[in-house]
């Protein structure tokens, strides 16, 4: 099973002009798999800017992937998002995977001055343009002529739970799945739905570390956590390997080498 693990901008959770850089090469030198962003914003705390921060991330490391964890397409205009994605591709290269989803928060709608309850059909309607847009067509009068080491697009990974369909044109049409550890009550249906449409990189995303937390069983109706003893967090891992999953993307407020580490032992 691959690692990947969340970037943070600084180990005690504040910003700061190396934090970024800082979490990635630990994440690299740690033996870790990949380096992931989420992507929040007018929810009462900051977060960087996805792009701008694997962007940075791009730079001071030269093997571990690099990907959103989900991308809100929602919120955003299809031609601009196209022109940020194409700049990251080519900073990152063929280390970039592009996670995205509709976006689920109002606020982050509101800030984008993007309607809410559009979010699903404009979700749609931009999976379908900024790939075209990304290899050069020209959409309703959208053209740009991107340059040719990007025109491939980057991977790109569905996040979805509330329409089942999505997980099936992830498994058909896309690299990969998204899920989230919130849902880990679901996390065997929603696996087994995409693995019998033929899908083959099943990810499970945003998955709390702490491995000073309590040596308890996993209780199936929480989300999914690795707040708990080593042991068990080994146990939950396997629990997801043996449901098919391939990756897992954690979080942890720790990003220091020793703790990177012990993470990196788990598997």
């Amino acid at each position: 099973m691959r690692v990947g693990m969340i970037l943070s901008a600084a180990p005690d959770g504040t910003a700061s002009a190396t934090g970024i850089a800082d979490s990635a090469r630990r994440i690299e030198a740690a033996g870790l798999d990949g380096a992931w962003v989420f992507d929040a914003f007018n929810r009462g705390f900051a977060l960087p800017d996805p792009l701008i921060a694997l962007s940075v991330a791009s730079t001071v490391t030269d093997r571990v992937e690099l990907g959103t964890c989900i991308l809100q397409l929602g919120p955003r205009a299809a031609g601009e998002l196209a022109t940020r994605v194409m700049t990251t591709h080519l900073l990152c290269g063929d280390r970039l995977s592009l996670g995205v989803g509709a976006g689920s928060t109002r606020g982050d709608f509101h800030a984008a001055s993007a309607p809410y309850g559009e979010r699903r059909r404009r979700f749609d309607d931009a999976l379908d343009v900024l790939p075209r847009l990304v290899r050069g067509e020209c959409v309703d009068g959208v053209d740009l002529t991107p340059w040719p080491e990007v025109r491939s697009g980057p991977r790109i990974l569905i996040g979805s739970w509330a329409r089942p369909e999505l997980i099936e044109r992830a498994a058909t049409t896309y690299s990969g799945w998204i899920a989230s550890a919130a849902k880990g009550g679901r996390l065997a249906e929603g696996v087994a739905r995409y693995r019998a449409a033929g899908g083959e990189r099943a990810v499970v995303t945003n998955i709390p570390v702490d491995l000073t937390g309590p040596d308890e069983p996993r209780d199936p109706d929480r989300p999914l956590d690795l707040i708990c003893t080593a042991r068990r967090a080994r146990e939950r891992l396997a629990w997801l390997a043996d449901l098919g999953f391939d990756d897992v993307i954690l979080r942890t407020a720790h990003h220091d080498e020793r703790s990177l580490a012990a993470i990196r032992e788990l598997v």
